[in-house]
């Protein structure tokens, strides 16, 4: 999996993993430097981070990174140019714990992974919880998995190995097997006094779970319940029996809405024979609800993913395939205006084509405001990191433009046979790309600087900005060489 020449070592002497309960927690006072008033890191930090990168002061490095929150660590990893990624964990390499792992950006994370021999991605599954270590092996090819595997404990290879055999986006590929489950016939003093003896029992959790002999849950406990009840009390007469039970099969969206509709802080999962098999959390359906709002829209748009993280190559891929669908849709609007051309003028078969400029203008500007609006919405796009947001959509818009501009232009030649107009016809869909492109990702950066929700007023803008700027691209150059004439 590792390759020498980005390989960075997690497991040095002088560099041993932090224990995920050892991270340190966030304190906006002593962050003060890094954070702004809207918890994002500040661009003035990262350049000091990305500088001290460039010098090769690691030690400078690891005490501006140090006193952040895992999470914040994260960021900082997506903020920083990717070629910079695995020098900058080599630097913090005994900050890179579970906690920060599980935090990463899926792209960001595959590279860092990447980078890694099997042992030490074990050693980074082992301090995660389950759901987070089955997100950190699942995009691994089968041959790298399996040695991953192998190398951790077999209570944990199990574990995983379960959450492997689900569907993914499923409530059993998603769920933690850490839980608390105790027979009814204990009394609250007995579950506290089991709670206070054994060390191995997870030690985040906000709910007891009450099961029978096979393991079915016949209620749950709070934690509140537990602490405010008399100790001779049975569990029986406090526990609550009215619980909302998860089907492992159950897909990760209507998961969401469950929590979303009974107020959830967490809900038992339970196999098919109805035994209680792990629980979901809260935190875990946040990330659901984040990802699937962003999805259905990314989907409408064919963006892909959306992840501004994502490799420039597969997101170009991705865009053209979409767009090249959509040229389709617009030729065919087209080809019920060409039905008149017979009986019409040159100048009609420019109007014949204008449409293709200008739909395929609205298409590629719709794919790139939906990724911005995303991004802005996550925060995954910042003041930091606007303009290489702004420079990979030149660059996505450019290869786009040109490779259906030629694709158009094949197609005008093969009917019309007039070099000069297929030309024009690429030179207009090339500018009015850029034009969509950037308009797509600073019509909404502009609106959010405004306190403007972009979401809601992004598009009259955008629509506006391709319309007008395709139709005076092709006209103006047709003008130019007198193919109107």
């Amino acid at each position: 999996m590792a390759s020498d020449d980005t390989r960075f070592d997690l497991n040095d002497d002088d560099a041993q993993l932090l224990p995920a309960n050892d991270a340190p927690s966030p304190d906006t006072g002593r962050h003060s430097e890094s954070l702004d008033d809207e918890n994002t890191l500040k661009p003035g930090f990262v350049r000091r981070v990305t500088d001290a990168l460039e010098a090769g002061d690691h030690e400078a490095v690891y005490n501006l990174v140090e006193p952040l929150h895992p999470a914040d660590v994260a960021d900082l990893f997506e903020l920083i140019p990717a070629d910079d990624r695995p020098a900058f964990a080599r630097a913090i390499s005994d900050l890179m714990g579970g906690e920060v792992i599980a935090e990463l950006n899926d792209h960001v994370r595959e590279l860092l992974i990447g980078a890694l021999e099997p042992d030490e991605v074990a050693e980074l599954a082992e301090q995660m919880e389950t759901d987070d270590a089955v997100a950190l092996i699942e995009d691994l090819d089968d041959e790298d998995q399996q040695a991953v595997l192998a190398e951790l404990d077999p209570e944990d290879r199990a574990a995983i190995e379960s959450a492997l055999s689900y569907p993914e986006e499923t409530a059993g590929r998603l769920m933690q097997r850490d839980l608390i489950a105790v027979p009814e016939h204990l009394t609250v003093g007995d579950l506290i006094d089991y709670l206070r003896e054994n060390g191995d029992l997870t030690t985040e959790f906000w709910e007891v779970f009450v099961v029978d002999p096979r393991h079915r849950p016949l209620g749950t406990c709070q934690l509140s319940w537990i602490l405010r009840t008399p100790r001779a009390v049975a569990l029986a007469d406090v526990m609550k029996r009215d619980q909302t039970l998860i089907p492992v099969s159950m897909d990760q969206e209507e998961v969401a809405l469950r929590f979303q509709k009974y107020a959830l802080i967490s809900a038992a999962v339970v196999d098919d024979s109805g035994r209680l098999v792990g629980q979901l959390t809260v935190d875990d359906i946040v990330h659901i609800i984040q990802e699937e709002a962003g999805e259905d829209t990314l989907l409408l748009s064919g963006a892909g993913d959306g992840d501004i993280n994502e490799p420039l190559q597969r997101t170009i891929r991705t865009r053209m395939w979409w767009l090249t669908i959509n040229l389709f849709t617009a030729i065919l609007a087209s080809a019920v205006v060409a039905f008149f051309q017979d009986t019409i003028s040159r100048l009609v078969t420019l109007a014949v084509l204008m449409p293709i400029v200008t739909g395929m203008g609205g298409n590629a500007a719709t794919q790139t405001m939906a990724v911005t609006v995303r991004a802005l919405a996550t925060n995954q796009l910042t003041s930091s990191n606007t303009v290489r947001m702004i420079a990979r959509e030149w660059w996505i818009a450019s290869a786009n433009g040109i490779g259906l501009g030629f694709l158009m232009a094949i197609g005008c030649q093969a009917i019309y046979h007039d070099w000069w107009l297929s030309f024009v016809l690429v030179l207009a869909m090339v500018l009015n790309s850029l034009n969509a492109g950037l308009s797509g990702v600073l019509i909404p950066i502009g609106l959010d600087r405004l306190k403007i929700d972009p979401a809601v007023t992004s598009t009259v803008f955008v629509t506006t900005m391709t319309d007008t700027f395709g139709f005076f691209f092709f006209l103006g150059l047709a003008t130019l060489f007198h193919l109107s004439a």
